[in-house]
């Protein structure tokens, strides 16, 4: 017997996720040249990394030697001054997909279940399905979640329940006062798992007051990243709040020092550069528009997108996402989301845009 059977079935048959393409396997893929490569796919900040976490990343190098904090007090702290938040109740991540799964491996044992959109971010059935647990896909609404679906799809076993909003790869937003009454609506031992990544590129008039919502309820896990906006999408630091008591569960499963000493510099660093954010979030309106303007004038249908992306439908989404990659574009297909008419394009630069346009229209062709 190969030792691989003795593996239990759950794990053997998690299919992996898949990351957008990096402009260097491109490259050697097609013979390209990296410089002439655009990375439109993995929803990056075209701006880069701000200039206050540049800073501390270059003063952090001197102690590498050192493990970092495995506590991450000074990044607590500075989340708990922005947010109001105490310590104790933030857990500090390896990225959000790190929160994402800690919350399942806490919460989650063979025989429970977990509820999620379709067409909803990727990690969430992995997560699941790396706990022994079974996912519960419940049916999207114009590719957005369906609060009432989730909600029928909850039964006696459900423990767990994600909700992206905004949703990654589709860019749909469940409205507060509906996301805020599903929460209320749910049994009080079901942990609701609330997912914004890409919270710091909504407008105010479409942010949920989701931190505030943790006072009222001790089931609810609110998890965000620095991977979107703040730029650091290469060193891995995302965080979570949530009840104390919850965020210490979570605190138990996590990995000794799982977010580096530099992550953890410039993690602190960025959340106080307010400029760079603000110029980020002007940044996608415009691209946005751009896109979107540019996607319409090929006669292509979208969805309205609230993140840094959008999807859009196309003919022959496989042969388009192909020659777009022959001309040194690179977006993601989402077939593996249900999705095998659309690809997602992250909104880039004003120039990267354009050639994204560009390439697309002779794809087309």
């Amino acid at each position: 017997m190969d030792i691989c059977d003795l593996a239990p079935g759950y794990i053997r048959a998690i299919a992996p996720y898949q990351p957008g393409k990096p402009i260097s396997e491109l490259a050697r893929e097609l013979g390209l040249e990296e410089a002439g490569i655009i990375k439109l796919a993995s929803n990056e900040n075209p701006l880069g990394v701000s200039p206050l976490a540049r800073r501390a990343i270059e003063a952090a190098i001197a102690d590498l030697a050192r493990y970092p904090d495995g506590n991450g007090f000074e990044l607590k702290q500075a989340l708990s001054r922005r947010h109001g938040v105490a310590q104790e109740c933030i857990v500090l991540g390896n990225g959000s997909n790190d929160v994402l799964e800690m919350a399942a491996r806490a919460f989650l044992t063979p025989g429970l279940e977990a509820v999620y959109s379709q067409h909803a971010f990727a990690v969430y059935p992995l997560a699941v399905q790396a706990a022994g647990a079974a996912g519960v896909e419940a049916p999207a609404r114009d590719f957005g979640h369906d609060l009432g679906a989730m909600r029928r799809a909850v039964t006696a076993k459900t423990r767990l329940v994600f909700i992206a909003n905004p949703n990654n790869p589709t860019g749909t937003l469940v409205r507060p006062r509906e996301l805020e009454d599903f929460i209320a609506g749910l049994p009080a031992e079901i942990l609701v798992v609330l997912d914004e990544a890409y919270n710091e590129y909504l407008s105010d008039d479409f942010k949920s007051d989701s931190i505030g919502w943790l006072k009222r309820f001790s089931n609810l896990v609110v998890t965000r990243t620095f991977s979107k906006i703040y730029g650091l999408a290469g060193l891995r630091v995302g965080y979570a709040f949530a009840a104390a008591g919850v965020a210490d569960l979570m605190n138990r499963v996590r990995h000794p020092f799982n977010v580096n000493s530099v992550a953890l510099a410039a993690a602190a660093a960025a959340l106080g550069d307010s400029d760079f954010v603000r110029r980020g979030f002007e940044l996608n309106r415009a691209g946005m528009r751009q896109v979107t303007d540019g996607l319409t004038r090929l006669g292509l249908d979208y969805i309205p997108s609230h993140g840094n992306f959008v999807s859009f439908s196309v003919p022959d989404a496989a042969g388009v996402f192909q020659r777009l990659l022959e001309a040194g574009v690179i977006v993601r297909p989402i077939a593996s989301y249900g999705m095998p008419r659309h690809l997602r394009v992250t909104i880039g630069l004003e120039s990267e845009n354009s050639r994204f346009l560009e390439a697309l229209q002779r794809a087309l062709a």
